[in-house]
Parts: structure tokens; C-alpha cells; sequence
């Protein structure tokens, strides 16, 4: 359904949805934020950052492009791990352009095969390979090969449309892509009035900016065994917002780490996490952080929904 469009849109104004998909870690946020020159996923260094697919809007005089940031694939070894590659495999079907995202700075994984497979099953729409971090190679176009051999037919015909080396960082390539991206994209009016930004209701938005700090500041297990669900959130004047949330793991054992010695550790976060949010929000932030364990949540669909993680819900 197409929603509110923005003035003066021409015939040949396209628009639609481009899913982007790739192993964890490979920059498929960090691509996402520089589209739109504002941070709407959070970014980290360890591996399954992203659990939900979030979408971010960017509307230019020719075109507006839904993009859709999916959760990494990989081989699940719980009913998270299976919800987020669940996720990210339905994107595929309902997207209408698929970006499939590489990193240059290692060869090709079991989790790279995966995706190409999955690829060549389900993607029956304009294929796109984006070949990233493409600055940290000696030779991107010899570092690539592998990667776009993945995605051949038994003639060697590639089964993508282009392929583009770009780093997602520091910027080469992305141009090229951006208008890459737009030429695959169908005639149609936009979906979303001009000013789109994202759907994420700012309480998914503050939730993530909060559990972008505990990747930030925790190691081993902790990260992965944290989520935040944002109980309170209120406008107490012009300039201030009230956030109270609660940060749930899963043992006794981490939320000693999570607190740290004298609260410290969670002191640090809510810190960190405070200063996103007032980028984000334009206001001062109040941070309300309390550490809670619901036992191995991770593994239990009750508490998957429970936490927000529901398969059933499209959108």
C-alpha cells in the first residue's frame, strides 16, 4: 500500500524495498547509517548486533528506498538464532531488490555458502552483491572472485545484476551502489511520505541505543544473553525525557558482570547510553537502568514473544 507521497514526484519516480542481507558483521548497519546520515541501527563489533529487520528510509528527487537491515545469517543454536535467520530469510522473499553483503577482509564461510544457497532458492528479484571493506584488501578484485563465483549457474553465468566494491565506512563506492540500487528499483510512487526516517517506534529505537552500549562494554556470553525492553518512556518537559528500562539475562551470573563491582559496570553503560539518546531524541535524557534474569530466555519462544521476538508479526 502505498502512503503519502512526496510533492513534485515525476514518472518515472521509483520506489521500493531493498533487503540487506549477509553473515554477521559484515556492515550491513554501518551501510544502513550512511544512507541516511543518521544512526536508526545500532553498530557493534561482535557478531548478531541485529535482530530484527529495521527499516530506514531515504528519499531523493528520483527515488525512495525502503531499506530493510536484516539480522545475519548463520547456523542458529538457539530460538533466537533461529527467529533472526528466519527473519532474515522471509526479507528475502518480500523484498523487491536483494543487496547481498560480503567482506573483503576474509575469505568466504560456511555462512557465506549459506546465504548464496539460500540465495539461489528464494531470490527470484534483482540480485545485487555488494563486495565491502573493500580498502582493507591488497587486491579487492582477486579477494572478491570467490565471493561472485558463489553466484553462478552451472554455465558460470552469474545469477546477480551487479556487483560493486565499495567500504561501507569509508565511503568508496557507495555512490555507485546507491545509483545501482535505484536503476533495479520498480517504476512506482513512494511508499512513505519525504521525511521517513524509520518505523522503529522510538521505544524499540531507545532499547536498541541501550543494548548498543552492553555490546559495547561486556564480553564472552553477556552480550548475547541481554535484552532491553524499554518499560517507561515519557516527555516530562520540552527538554527533558524520562527512560526507565529493564536489561534482562539469563543467569544470576550475568547480572553480577552487567552490574559490575559496586554498579559500575551499569554505570558505564547507561552513561554511554545516555549520550546516544539525547543525539537521537534532541533532548536531555534521564536513564532509568534496572538488570533483571528471565532464565534462558534465548531458548524459550514464551519468552522470545514475551521479549518482542515474534516471528508471527510482519511488517
Amino acid at each position: 500500500m502505498h502512503l503519502e507521497e512526496p510533492a513534485a514526484v515525476g514518472p518515472e519516480f521509483r520506489a521500493g524495498f531493498v533487503a540487506i542481507v549477509g553473515k554477521p558483521n559484515v556492515g550491513k548497519s554501518t551501510l544502513l547509517n550512511s544512507y541516511l546520515g543518521q544512526k536508526v541501527a545500532i553498530v557493534s563489533s561482535k557478531p548478531q548486533t541485529t535482530r530484527a529487520v529495521i527499516r530506514g528510509g531515504l528519499t531523493l528527487p528520483q527515488a525512495q528506498i525502503i531499506f530493510l537491515d536484516t539480522p545475519g545469517i548463520h547456523q542458529p543454536v538457539h530460538k533466537l538464532g533461529e527467529y533472526m535467520v528466519a527473519v532474515a530469510s522471509r526479507t528475502v522473499e518480500d523484498a523487491d531488490v536483494v543487496l547481498f553483503l560480503v567482506d573483503l577482509s576474509h575469505r568466504p564461510t560456511a555462512e557465506d555458502r549459506q546465504i548464496a544457497d539460500l540465495l539461489r532458492e528464494k531470490c527470484r528479484l534483482p540480485l545485487i552483491v555488494g563486495l565491502n571493506k573493500s580498502d582493507t584488501a591488497a587486491d579487492p578484485q582477486e579477494a572478491g572472485r570467490p565471493y561472485l563465483e558463489l553466484l553462478l549457474d552451472e554455465s558460470g553465468r552469474p545469477l546477480y545484476q551487479a556487483a560493486v566494491y565499495l567500504s561501507a565506512l569509508q565511503g568508496q563506492g557507495r555512490q555507485e551502489l546507491l545509483e545501482i540500487l535505484i536503476e533495479h528499483l520498480p517504476v512506482a510512487p513512494p511508499y512513505y511520505p519525504a521525511d521517513f526516517l524509520t518505523d522503529q517506534p522510538l521505544r524499540v529505537v531507545a532499547a536498541e541505543l541501550v543494548r548498543e552500549q552492553v555490546l559495547q562494554f561486556t564480553r564472552k556470553e553477556v552480550p548475547h544473553a541481554v535484552a532491553v525492553v524499554v518499560e517507561e518512556f515519557k516527555e516530562r518537559s520540552e527538554d527533558m525525557t524520562y527512560i526507565r528500562a529493564n536489561l534482562y539475562v539469563e543467569r544470576d551470573s550475568q547480572k553480577k558482570i552487567l552490574l559490575g563491582s559496586g554498579g559500575r559496570m551499569i554505570k558505564r553503560i547507561g552513561q554511554a547510553a545516555r549520550q546516544e539518546l539525547e543525539a537521537f531524541l534532541g533532548t536531555q535524557v534521564y536513564l532509568d537502568l534496572w538488570v533483571k534474569v528471565r532464565k534462558n530466555w534465548r531458548k524459550r519462544p514464551g519468552s522470545m514473544r514475551w521479549l518482542g521476538y515474534d516471528l508471527s508479526k510482519r511488517g
